[in-house]
């Protein structure tokens, strides 16, 4: 090290029970000791009665009277004016001189997790923290776009500096006493096949969903062993007990090398995570590991651990099945882990904080941007009566995505409203029953095998080419998002439509880099993805028979209720023409603006706030254009569908499928003019 800057070290870890944060944060300064040389010396500034490692070159100074974040906030700026090194998540928000590892944004994206004081404090300090700091890091890329989601810094002005292994080298089995008394005191001292937990029991660790498996363990003969236990920022979480889960509560390292030299494997079924230390510690120590396929793991594991949905039960207890009957598969996952975790050393990632501490600024050369599979993906389309602006649309997106579907779903009520689409690779044209809910259910009955994510584009929407690709890294990032929508650069419904070309010129105009992150956030139905394992056995309505755009919302309310997060993102971007031909008659559509929100209010998918905001707003536009209606809409049509609905609802009517009893009126032509060019 060639120290040309005076920095000190944020110390206050040192007051703390050590969890994969403290654990990072001591790792790196013992590192960073190491690298010093000479007369080159850094303190660590600590609150009264902390912990002295026994450093050299980072010695501890006790500065203040103050204990916990009142002292980070508060005493820490007044100990030191140069440059300051915090390693774990909080800094004091009145310095901008420091540099500033945040481990994940999990306090927003699994808040369920969190005590509701540390959810108001994470989120009232961390947007202050990402705009003063010199530089953010974190400690995977997918960490880094997922801070770059929550808070205000760009993923790509964020370092990355992973957590290291060699630690868990250091560990000594045979110093173990928890584990081995344990195996003695169950009556099972010869350890029979086991699969090894870590972590807290906070619900985003998803430890239920093994517990969940713990039977079909039982029946091939493996127990699950959890070592570990919540802390105090977790809530709750109840795990119901099985006789072939045994809790062993908090261990030493020893113990966890004991556990990990003698485990079928160690599961990480995680949600959510910035890193996920156990996984390296496992593969350091010579354990196989399965571990979730989203988030960070992927990244992490590379091809060195079996990866499953964490949504998936039968998925883990196949690998562990693999695990058990193949020696030879084991001993390859073994391998192919020592040699994985060379990648990740807290030698480098000191190094790697020396350099930023001299230059903020500095790029980093990271481990690698690790490329795990790509989500399958599905698109559907459900149109009726015009086959020339859907075969368009649907054609432009297999030309254009760099994500590619692994299908693409036409759902119509004739075959004549496909155009030639049915002749076109990589498009299967269905045919059921009329109306937008029922067309969507009928592909979601038949999408492709082992389908991940569908996507939903009206027939006039023209998406961006990255937009599959946004949508599918988002769900693979956040494995408890169910619903996501993207920015619609132009709305032709709300005019007289957009012509196909003219549409594509706005989209290649619009601006790519829109970080825009809103939640919750109802799917636009025009373009809308869902993560199938979320939706697995709902459907949309049906009774919502008219294109009225309200049964996105009913199916994402639907949705919300059963956990499943609704986001829109700026990232995935497109045009929604707004063609005019083939739409319905106004009076049909007058009548479900009234009747659609009176029915989803009783369902419960919509507030009384929000039902009467839509009436009202559709009565005012409607009563107020009468006289001077606008060309592209039928005004007096929807004024006769109101008020035919008002009827009804006072008479006691509440049948929204009703509107497609109504007589067709003929649409004047001026409706009819803009066509996709």
């Amino acid at each position: 090290m060639n120290a040309t800057v005076p920095f000190a070290i944020n110390g206050r870890f040192l007051t703390q029970s050590a969890t994969g944060v403290q654990r990072y944060a001591m790792n790196v300064v013992r590192e960073m000791d190491r690298a010093m040389v000479g007369n080159e010396s850094a303190p660590i500034i600590v609150p009264p009665h902390a912990t002295d490692p026994g450093l050299t070159k980072t010695p501890l100074v006790a500065h203040g009277r103050l204990r916990g974040h009142a002292w980070e906030q508060l005493s820490l700026p007044t100990a030191f004016s140069g440059r300051l090194l915090s390693l774990c998540n909080t800094a004091p928000v009145l310095k901008r001189d420091q540099i500033i590892c945040i481990h994940d944004a999990n306090i927003f994206a699994a808040p369920e997790s969190y005590s509701p004081r540390f959810r108001m404090l994470y989120r009232s300090l961390q947007p202050y923290l990402a705009r003063r700091a010199a530089r953010i890091v974190t400690v995977s890329h997918a960490a880094a776009r997922q801070i770059e989601r929550y808070l205000p810094v760009r993923a790509e002005d964020i370092a990355v500096l992973a957590n290291g292994h060699e630690h868990a080298l250091a560990w000594d089995p045979s110093k173990a006493q928890i584990a081995p008394s344990f195996f003695n005191s169950s009556g099972n001292p010869n350890e029979r096949p086991f699969v090894l937990t870590l972590g807290s029991r906070a619900r985003h660790k998803n430890l239920a969903l093994l517990v969940t498996a713990a039977d079909a363990l039982a029946e091939i003969g493996v127990d699950l062993v959890v070592a570990g236990d919540s802390g105090a920022v977790f809530a709750a979480e109840n795990l119901r007990a099985k006789p072939n889960v045994h809790l062993l509560g908090r261990v030493t390292d020893d113990d966890l090398a004991y556990l990990l030299e003698r485990a079928l494997c160690l599961a990480f079924p995680s949600f959510a995570e910035g890193f996920g230390l156990p996984i390296v510690e496992a593969m350091a120590r010579g354990c196989p590991v399965v571990a979730s396929n989203c988030a960070s793991m992927p990244e992490v594991c590379g091809p060195a651990a079996l990866l499953a949905s964490p949504f998936d039960p039968a998925e883990w207890i196949g690998h562990i099945r693999a695990l058990k009957v193949s020696p030879e598969l084991a001993a390859d996952l073994v391998g192919r882990g020592l040699e994985r975790v060379k990648l990740f050393s807290w030698q480098n990632t000191a190094e790697g904080y020396l350099s930023l501490l001299q230059e903020p600024s500095r790029h980093l050369n990271s481990y690698g941007k690790e490329k795990p599979a790509k989500p399958r993906i599905a698109a559907v389309f459900a149109t009726r009566g015009r086959p020339e602006i859907v075969s368009r649309a649907v054609k432009r997106l297999l030309q254009t995505q760099s994500l590619k579907p692994i299908g693409v779903i036409v759902s119509c009520a004739e075959p004549s409203d496909a155009g030639d689409l049915a002749v076109t690779p990589g498009v299967r044209v269905l045919t059921g029953p009329s109306g937008l809910a029922a067309q969507r259910n009928t592909a979601l009955r038949d999408l492709p095998p082992d389908t991940e994510i569908v996507a939903f584009f009206d027939d006039d929407f023209i998406a961006d080419g990255e937009w599959l690709a946004t949508a599918g890294s988002v769900f693979r990032d956040e494995s408890r998002i169910a619903a996501f929508t993207g920015r619609v650069v132009a709305d032709g419904i709300k005019g007289p439509g957009i012509g196909f070309d003219e549409a594509v010129r706005l989209l290649e105009a619009a601006s790519p880099d829109d970080r825009t992150w809103s939640e919750p956030y109802s799917p636009y139905g025009c373009n809308m993805a869902f993560r199938v394992a979320a939706i697995s056995g709902m459907r949309f309505d049906e009774r919502l028979v008219l294109y009225s755009w309200l049964e996105d919302r009913d199916f994402a309310a639907t949705l919300a209720k059963t956990g499943g997060r609704c986001v829109k993102s700026g990232r995935a971007y497109g045009v929604h023409m707004g063609a005019k031909s083939g739409r319905i008659s106004g009076e049909r559509l007058g009548y479900s603006q009234i009747v659609n929100p009176l029915y989803m209010l009783r369902k419960g998918t919509m507030t009384i706030g929000q039902a009467t905001d839509q009436i009202l707003r559709n009565l005012v536009s409607n009563f107020g254009r009468l006289v001077w209606p606008e060309p592209f809409i039928d005004r007096r049509g929807r004024v006769r569908g109101n008020l035919i609905a008002l009827r009804d609802v006072l008479n006691g009517r509440l049948e929204p499928e009703r509107a497609a009893t109504l007589p067709k009126r003929t649409i004047r032509s001026t409706e009819l003019e803009v066509q996709a060019k």
